[in-house]
């Protein structure tokens, strides 16, 4: 019997710090996040989009633009302010109304657990995701969501681009806040991640009929140049990086390459015989995960000895070959279609991209629509080479979330990097009147999702 096809799923993608605001509303605990300050060129944290008081416009324009399905993170202190104690009602009440109103509209919900927002008082006292403690907590915390919203809720990811934890980004973005960065710790900050994603992968599917999905950062590194070192280096970052986290979700091991390296350095995981069993016994419904850019490595530029996860702190080179972003974000459409293949013909889970978009620099005139064709462009290459990877290919694709409809802080704080369809009236340091504006790119998404892509190929946009 043929398999029931799965719905095409069109949306948009965004975390919670990036996008909420009322950062001291609605009974909510501080985060990592909102103790930082603006800077010259960023923004503070406390109001972002303000979506906690615009949701619903929000949700309106995500409904007339077409989308069927959100994916948005719970601020894991929103509703545990302390990250291990009490759990906060008001804020639970929030997201439940949240879903529901999303629901009405017809839009899928995709709840995020995790997108680096740790709970202050977990990063202050226990240094974050490196402490057992904290993931004792964090798991508390993620199969309580998963009472109160699996009935509502059928797509779930619990680290966004859990992959970060492999590479030093991992120091910024698990609590940790003290300590030597040591290879060492990193290791055990991306395994305490993986049992997280583990228990909570396996009590989904023990309580609920609910779907998980793994994410990571998809990191397409091409070797600089057709030297076999350069090679080797891009395949070994592909394995540490990419491959180890996918034989995970699929395999219920690490890479035996990676397993390999740590034990020939002596390397302490501190991994429990129960946690190894954990990872073994999850299972993922679809694989996940972000696509922006690409880069090259050089493998002459790394030092003799680096451990393959920090190659692109040494090696990462320009590619002549592609145009970059004012951010230097190179625009790789093929890219994405690599990485399409390379997740679902070694692993034949179904695929799902959930992040995709081109930050740029824009500014409102008070009264037209900005001119985003850059943007069309973009997302126009990358759902073509997506296609292409699903008809040539034969790669299943559950659906195509950008990031994002709406302006929000960028990852560093930036609001002056805008990916949205659709502008919002402030900057780095002045809220103004938060409007929401279409620019040109929303009519056009507006026709490509209503003809359900169809419309990308027969010349009409």
């Amino acid at each position: 019997m043929e398999k029931e096809k799965h719905r095409f799923l069109w949306g948009n993608s965004v975390s919670s710090m990036q996008t909420e605001g009322g950062w001291n509303e609605g009974g909510k605990g501080k985060s990592v996040y909102d103790i930082r300050e603006a800077t010259e060129n960023t923004s503070d944290w406390k109001f972002a989009n303000d979506n906690f008081h615009h949701y619903v416009e929000d949700f309106d324009l995500m409904k007339d633009v077409g989308m069927n399905c959100y994916r948005f993170q719970i601020s894991w202190s929103r509703v545990n302010p302390m990250g291990d104690g009490e759990f906060n009602e008001e804020g639970i009440a929030y997201y439940d109304r949240f879903i529901d109103d999303l629901l009405e509209r017809g839009i899928e919900p995709m709840i995020c657990l995790y997108h680096f927002d740790m709970p202050l008082h977990l990063a202050e006292t226990y240094n974050g995701l490196i402490d057992k403690h904290v993931v004792d907590a964090f798991i508390r915390y993620g199969k309580e969501m998963v009472d109160r919203f699996s009935k509502k809720v059928k797509y779930w990811i619990v680290f966004n681009e859990q992959n970060l934890y492999h590479v030093p980004e991992a120091f910024k973005i698990s609590g940790y806040m003290h300590g030597e960065k040591t290879v060492a710790e990193l290791y055990q900050i991306a395994h305490n991640v993986m049992v997280c994603h583990a228990h909570i992968a396996n009590y989904i599917h023990e309580t609920t009929d609910a779907l998980i999905g793994g994410m990571l950062a998809y990191s397409e590194v091409y070797p600089a140049t057709c030297k076999p070192a350069d090679i080797l280096a891009a395949r070994k970052w592909d394995e540490f990086v990419n491959f180890t986290l996918l034989d995970a979700y699929t395999k219920g091991a690490y890479s035996k390459e990676m397993m390999t390296y740590i034990s020939a350095n002596n390397i302490d995981m501190k991994a429990t015989d129960s946690e190894m069993e954990a990872i073994s016994k999850q299972k993922n419904d679809f694989l996940s995960f972000s696509y922006y850019a690409s880069t090259t490595i050089d493998s002459g530029a790394i030092p003799d000895g680096t451990a393959p996860n920090l190659y692109l702190q040494y090696g990462k080179k320009d590619n002549p070959h592609i145009e970059t972003t004012e951010w230097n974000w190179q625009i790789d459409p093929l890219g994405f279609r690599d990485v399409l293949n390379k997740m679902y013909q070694r692993y034949r889970l179904p695929v799902f991209p959930i992040e995709n978009g081109i930050g740029v620099r824009e500014e409102w005139d008070g009264v037209n629509p900005i001119e985003d064709d850059y943007r069309i462009s973009y997302h126009k290459e990358h759902l073509k080479a997506m296609y292409d990877a699903m008809e040539e290919d034969g790669v299943e694709v559950w659906g195509y979330l950008g990031w994002g409809l709406i302006d929000i802080l960028s990852s560093q704080g930036d609001m002056e990097k805008r990916y949205g369809l659709v502008y919002v009236n402030r900057n780095n340091h002045e809220l103004k009147d938060m409007k929401r504006i279409p620019k040109k790119s929303y009519a056009w998404f507006k026709k490509v999702i209503a003809s359900d892509g169809k419309a990308l190929f027969e010349g009409e946009i």
